[in-house]
């Protein structure tokens, strides 16, 4: 029975309430114009709901000191941003921060941008499956 118990704290032991995320992205709706406008087939003139997706800005999307998971070149990287010099990123890695690397601007696939956020779901799961563990716990010590 000791065992089972073990597994579930193993797993909470690796488990992260931050996680990383897209950004979500900002769509805008153009203003009424002719193109908007459908005309049916019983002659009434219906508003059509088009959203104009805006394209990332690499560099107003990459802020100083923030986590962030990026594919350049095929690769996965997942680094604390230092600065923008010019069109080139630097950013040191979270595992070994000593590594500096560059980016060129270009080279970073701008949908694959993921930012480390906290997850207050996840938050709130470990936090009711930790009361209920010291619950048990206590229970089985009382029983």
């Amino acid at each position: 029975m000791q065992k089972y118990i073990y597994l579930p704290m193993l797993a909470f032991l690796f488990t992260s309430c931050y996680t990383y995320q897209r950004k979500p992205q900002v769509a805008t709706a153009p203003e009424n114009s002719q193109n908007n406008i459908k005309k049916s087939a019983d002659g009434t003139v219906q508003a059509v709901n088009t959203q104009v997706i805006v394209p990332i800005n690499i560099q107003n999307e990459l802020q100083p000191s923030k986590n962030y998971k990026i594919n350049s070149n095929g690769k996965s990287y997942k680094v604390i941003v230092d600065r923008w010099e010019g069109d080139s990123l630097v950013a040191h890695s979270v595992k070994k921060p000593s590594e500096i690397i560059k980016f060129h601007k270009n080279n970073i696939q701008a949908e694959d941008i993921t930012e480390r956020r906290f997850n207050k779901p996840i938050s709130d799961i470990i936090t009711i499956l930790t009361y209920t563990g010291i619950g048990v716990g206590v229970w089985m010590l009382l029983k």
